[in-house]
């Protein structure tokens, strides 16, 4: 029996399914170890020796190690086949160093499909761990730990801020910078002049050009004036058609992916990579678990030899020769890829979304048929448009009007762009039109919108800053140290975010240079390929990191305390409001000789004006975890009496038998009226429930 491991278990189900009985797959659950919180400044780094790192097993990972090492002994062979890239490779040799597997000799699957042809390919065809690769994510590590580490823990001290980061600083910098410019922006007044007409029964829009050239509007006089002077009558002057081809967009890469879903489905990049996720590791279909796409973390705009044959071939069939594209650039890549993948694209072109629409969620379906159709189209002709612009004369003034028409649709047989407006009207030099009416309006430039996520991730990309891998995990973590928000992915900087980035790019302005963090990025790609050595990187960098470092920690400012205007019970001194993990808090200001904090007050619950039937004790309002309002009894826990809401409005009602009063009782929404009295009068009537 051979042990094959991979990162997760939903892979590990469906190579499985590929492998049949002579293998176990077993997951590692993504990484195993960590730099370990020791040495010197808990670095986990031997700074003054070459930068050894030491690593120690992640808490919540012993118990899949002590398993792998059962299973690995066990087993005759061990096989690694953990993702094809640098975080997978680190992957891979961590589990090779926790299982003692020899690094040179151990097996290393490379696959960036889950299908049968694949797999069957990766076992027949092993290569060993690539410790450039290897290299390169480990030199990432370390400088990310040291900036974080050191960094994290002076703003923290000094004003609050609960960490920086290598990529997540200058990024948080872009919004921020963005955001001032939005607030900075100052609106500026100009009128649009409109016309309707009437062609062809139906009713257009001419839009105001000027004479010779564009005539920008600025005021209402102006506006005024230009109004003043024209005529009820537009007359055809000129008409001007041209064709241009539209060319196909290339295949999805992790970031164009992000935008696109973002755009179209309004997907945020962290649901955008999980669902991207689960079409890669597989998904049930008649046959068994499958694999939909390849793997989604890549920065490559390659296609397969093998993927544009059967595309090209059912392009012909399903559509026609006439929708080929022909010759196509094959060996196009983006800058600063880091690996030779794929581009993002699906595993088999005969698995059409209509035909796997039935095995996929609605999220599953929509981000399938992206990928799908892409990647199809890349390999598609172009669309071929006709554009006129009619222009129309009113007493020397011009108005236009735009026409757009598809002569051929190519590659957007797929529809794959907005709509085009294909109304074609026969307007002819000379032609004569009355005037239905004219229009002037009032209107002021507008500041640049927030960035979206999508934007953002793009804006990364393009500053090439962070990788494939890390675009969506840098806004997640904006997002939990809560230096931004997102409102229906619409990013903005918080107080406390505008804060920390004005302070880091003060204090540490190489952190927040996007060229900077671009070059140590490419520095970290030609550790991959092996043309720089990871040990002269971690030199350059950290010898003036470290001395700018010290420089700063005597000179950056701490934050005032925000005194609450209270002083300690316990000693005297000022009490002050503090930031802390769980939320705002007021402690004493002569910490640490004096431990005060203040027990925060909470709210008297409101009392209901009953009795609690089992005790007697006042029942009261309280909310549940999911804040709904329930009646409960004020000496809980003692007492666990509990009520709802709907029997408030129910009479009061005197016993029959004993003439004592009646109260609701009961639990779980089965509610009756029960005598006070009891046990010495068992009187009991329905109660009938609120509607």
């Amino acid at each position: 029996m051979k042990l094959v491991i991979v990162e997760s278990p939903a892979k590990s189900k469906t190579i499985t399914h590929y492998l049949g009985d002579k293998y176990i797959v077993e997951a590692s659950v993504g990484h195993v170890r960590d730099l370990a919180m020791t040495g010197k400044g808990r670095l986990g780094v031997d700074v003054e020796h070459d930068f050894k790192p030491t690593y120690s097993i992640n808490d919540d990972k012993k118990e899949v190690i002590k398993k792998l090492k059962k299973l690995a002994k066990e087993s005759e062979e061990v096989i690694l086949a953990t993702d094809p890239d640098r975080e997978g490779e680190a992957i891979a040799f961590h589990l090779a160093e926790v299982l003692g597997l020899p690094i040179e000799t151990t097996k290393r699957l490379e696959f960036h499909e889950i299908t049968k042809d694949s797999i069957t390919n990766a076992i027949a065809n092993p290569r060993t761990i690539d410790m450039k690769l290897v290299h390169s994510q480990e030199t990432r590590r370390i400088i990310d730990r040291i900036i974080g580490f050191k960094i994290s823990t002076l703003i923290n001290n000094r004003m609050n801020s609960k960490s920086a980061g290598r990529v997540q600083s200058v990024t948080l910098k872009l919004i921020c910078d963005h955001e001032k410019e939005i607030n900075e922006f100052v609106p500026q007044e100009y009128w649009e002049i409109n016309s309707i007409i009437k062609v062809d029964k139906e009713e257009i829009k001419l839009d105001f050009f000027g004479k010779d050239k564009k005539i920008e509007i600025k005021n209402k006089e102006q506006a005024d004036e230009i109004l003043s002077k024209l005529c009820d009558k537009f007359v055809v002057n000129d008409i001007k058609s041209a064709t241009r081809k539209v060319a196909s967009k290339e295949p999805f890469r992790t970031s164009t992916l992000q935008q696109d879903a973002f755009t179209k489905y309004n997907f945020k990049a962290k649901d955008t990579m999980s669902i991207a996720q689960k079409l890669y590791e597989g998904v049930e279909l008649d046959d068994g678990l499958t694999g939909l796409i390849t793997y989604m973390r890549t920065d490559s705009v390659v296609l397969s030899k093998s993927f544009e044959d059967q595309a090209v071939e059912f392009i012909k069939k399903n559509f026609g020769e006439q929708y080929l594209k022909g010759d196509k650039t094959k060996t196009k890549k983006v800058n600063l890829s880091q690996d030779a993948h794929e581009a993002i694209r699906p595993t088999s072109v005969l698995r059409t979304p209509e035909k796997m629409k039935k095995f996929l969620t609605d999220r599953e379906y929509k981000l399938y048929k992206l990928i799908y159709n892409r990647a199809i189209g890349s390999l598609m002709s172009d669309k071929v448009i006709e554009s006129t612009d009619i222009s129309f004369d009113n007493n020397g003034y011009i108005f236009k009007y735009k026409l757009s028409e598809v002569k051929f649709n190519g590659y957007d047989i797929l529809k794959l762009d907005d709509a085009e407006n294909t109304v074609k009207y026969d307007f002819k030099v000379g032609e004569s039109f009355d005037k239905i009416e004219i229009n002037s309006e009032q209107l002021f430039t507008k500041a640049p919108a927030r960035y979206s996520e999508g934007k953002l991730v793009k804006l990364m990309e393009d500053s090439g800053i962070g990788r494939p891998s890390t675009y969506a995990s840098t806004i997640q973590t904006l997002l939990a140290r809560k230096y931004i928000t997102s409102e229906k992915g619409i990013l903005a900087p918080t107080e406390q975010g505008t804060r920390t980035a004005y302070v880091l790019e003060k204090y540490f302005p190489d952190l927040m240079n996007t060229d900077y963090t671009a070059l140590m990025e490419t520095n970290l790609d030609k550790i991959s390929d092996g043309s720089v050595d990871e040990l002269d990187v971690l030199k350059e960098f950290y010898g003036p990191f470290e001395t700018h470092f010290e420089e700063v920690k005597g000179t950056m400012y701490k934050d005032k305390p925000e005194y609450t205007g209270e002083t300690c019970p316990e000693c005297g001194s000022p009490l002050v409001l503090k930031h802390g993990r769980h939320g705002d808090f007021v402690s004493c200001s002569n910490y640490p000789k004096c431990k005060y904090v203040k027990k925060e007050e909470k709210d008297k619950p409101e009392e209901v004006g009953r009795e609690c039937p089992n005790c007697g004790s006042p029942l009261v309002y309280r909310f549940n975890k999911k804040g709904q309002k329930f009646i409960g009894c004020s000496n809980f826990p003692k007492c666990k009496h509990i009520e709802s809401l709907e029997i408030q409005e129910q009479e009061v009602k005197i016993c029959p038998k004993c003439g004592s009063t009646l109260v609701v009782k009961g639990k779980r929404g089965k509610y009756f009226y029960g005598c006070t009295n009891y046990p010495n009068c068992d009187y009991t009537e329905s109660l009938k429930s609120k509607k």
